[in-house]
């Protein structure tokens, strides 16, 4: 499996959020504490907005492990965003190479996955078939994660994020029956359109990845009114994790089994999430 963040809110140059926390990404690629392997070292990708926010994000993907890659090192330190995207890769078998690492992007649209859909390579040509037409061209890897993310966006992803998910969901799910696959679908997605960010957690056995959400940095300010970091960011600053980058009381909220959250305009809300029957 894999562990990702996306953070949205005061621009900060990527290294305060990818090196100095004490259990940052980068120590996760190393040593994840909740997921299912210590080890997150099959690639990594970075994704982020010019600070206006406008036009598409810019990549940065490597299929090296992100601890030691320098040129990711000396990016960190330059590019300071409003909104970004990180990920570390564990492949559940697809191939290492550049066009498998996420993040994934589709115009203003990135994408980013940890789980897997069960026995994958009996569904791959059933969900494949679909993808729109138009689209189906610009799938550029071999995951299960960037198809999902192409089914999303055959599904409206434009016009209703959430139910575009819900739909891709519900599209897995029926293929995974088709083919006698019990639990078809593990994972935990972040997506945005460079000002909105929906985060989902959803398995098909209701045992789904870890995923956590930071508590609202006004409320963290009253815990520890000495937290220097917390009087350099803005009240609408969010982070979602696959898991806590440190052990602050307080900090770190899970996000509830099958449910999403929507992080805009400074708040964020958080919904139930059920799969629509396809």
């Amino acid at each position: 499996m894999c562990r990702w963040l996306a953070y949205s809110g005061t621009p900060l140059l990527l290294d305060t959020i990818l090196y100095r926390p004490a259990h940052s990404l980068i120590d996760q690629s190393l040593h994840s504490r909740l997921g299912v392997e210590t080890t997150n070292g099959d690639g990594f990708g970075v994704g982020w907005y010019a600070q206006e926010r406008i036009g598409t994000p810019a990549l940065f993907t490597d299929v090296g492990p992100a601890w030691n890659n320098r040129n990711l090192r000396e990016l960190a330190d330059h590019v300071r965003s409003p909104l970004f995207f990180a990920h570390i890769r564990a492949t559940t078998g697809t191939a290492v190479q550049q066009t498998n690492c996420h993040p994934f992007r589709h115009g203003r649209w990135m994408w980013m996955h940890n789980g897997a859909i069960a026995d994958f390579h009996l569904m791959r040509r059933d969900l494949s078939l679909l993808v729109a037409p138009g689209l189906y061209p610009d799938i550029e890897g071999t995951t299960d994660s960037e198809l999902m993310f192409y089914l999303a966006l055959t599904f409206g992803l434009d016009q209703d994020p959430p139910g575009a998910v819900s739909r891709m969901v519900g599209a897995v799910e029926r293929s995974g029956r088709d083919h006698g696959v019990e639990f078809p679908l593990q994972m935990t997605i972040g997506v945005t359109d460079g000002e909105r960010v929906w985060a989902f957690r959803y398995s098909s056995e209701g045992a789904s990845r870890s995923l956590f959400y930071s508590t609202r940095v006004d409320a963290l300010r009253k815990l520890h009114p000495d937290a220097a970091f917390l009087h350099e960011v803005s009240d609408d600053t969010r982070l979602i994790v696959s898991e806590p980058l440190g052990d602050l009381p307080g900090a770190w909220n899970e996000v509830p089994e099958s449910s999403y959250s929507v992080i805009e305009d400074g708040a964020d809300d958080l919904h139930s999430f059920v799969p629509e029957p396809a």
